[in-house]
């Protein structure tokens, strides 16, 4: 493949995750819960991509029942949480902030990787967090007023998503080291449907699934904002350098940001947008400051969920 192609994919995958807002939102207006969305997501994620790894190599689906405790990480401290974070920062706050929030994940990875891994911590990867701060400063309105635009509980909810995507990597950076990206991902939907499914009430609300429209919000949410993207973001991998996929991958806040502005009428004022660029900036600095490292990170290598 070459390069140009490649990094069409990986701009593709990371603007298919820049819209899932627009089959969460919905979803809500219908009637669902977040919790409820987040088991959608995950189950029809599951689907989509064991049909996908048995076409592909059906020895990928083969694990030692030793290592599941990687994937009860990956799955239910990371990906529930994550996605319910996520898509209860979008109810609570809006969808530019929730995203923008989530992107605070690469400023928690380099943490984790400092605490857990003795990874170092540059020059660099300090301006990195310190942007990060102050970007998200901007974005929920404690700078330059203080006035607070964004509620408490939608910047815990917020923060909390970007924390729980970065823990994957603490998880995630283990099972990589003994299965492929794609197994790991079977796998970690796979926990993640089996954990939630019980608790999200979903035959609660069965009359719902009778609305067309609701299957076609489902399959978006599992095929289009989940699968493909996946699939896109990987193939681009085979020829990118993973820390030039991660910038490129930054397109997906854009993306978000495009989205609650037009479909949603989200309006940001100046501090906010500026935010947005820092928190951007940021995620590159931390990207550029890994390139020359043999170590790959988590959201280079195992993929945006």
């Amino acid at each position: 493949m070459e390069n140009k192609s490649a990094l069409l994919f990986i701009g593709a995958g990371a603007s298919l995750w820049g819209i899932i807002s627009v089959f969460v939102t919905y979803l809500y207006e219908i009637g669902f819960t977040p919790t409820q969305v987040v088991t959608m997501r995950v189950l029809s994620a599951t689907l989509f991509l064991i049909v996908y790894a048995l076409f592909k190599n059906r020895q990928l689906l083969k694990i030692k029942i030793s290592d599941c405790k990687y994937f009860v990480g990956t799955g239910i401290f990371s990906i529930i949480l994550f996605n319910w974070c996520l898509f209860s920062a979008i109810e609570e706050t809006s969808v530019s902030i929730a995203t923008i929030l989530l992107y605070t994940a690469p400023a928690f990875v380099t943490l984790f990787s400092r605490l857990i891994f003795k990874e170092s911590l540059t020059t660099r990867k300090v301006a990195a967090l310190l942007i990060t701060i102050v970007g998200c400063s901007f974005v929920i309105g404690i700078l330059p007023n203080a006035n607070g635009s964004t509620s408490l509980y939608g910047l815990i909810l917020g923060l909390g998503s970007g924390l729980f995507y970065a823990l994957y990597s603490v998880f995630g950076k283990i099972a990589l080291r003994k299965y492929k990206s794609l197994t790991v991902t079977v796998y970690t939907f796979l926990f993640a449907t089996v954990a939630i499914t019980p608790f999200s009430g979903l035959w609660s609300i069965i009359p719902l699934f009778s609305d067309l429209t609701v299957w076609i919000y489902i399959i978006g949410l599992g095929f289009l904002s989940t699968m493909l993207p996946f699939i896109f973001y990987t193939k681009g991998l085979n020829t990118v350098e993973s820390s030039q996929a991660s910038i490129i991958a930054t397109i997906e806040p854009v993306v978000a940001t495009l989205v609650g502005f037009l479909i949603f009428h989200e309006k940001l004022n100046l501090w906010q947008y500026l935010g947005i660029v820092m928190v951007i900036a940021a995620v590159i600095i931390v990207q550029e400051s890994r390139k020359g490292s043999k170590r790959k990170s988590f959201l280079s290598n195992a993929s945006s969920l």
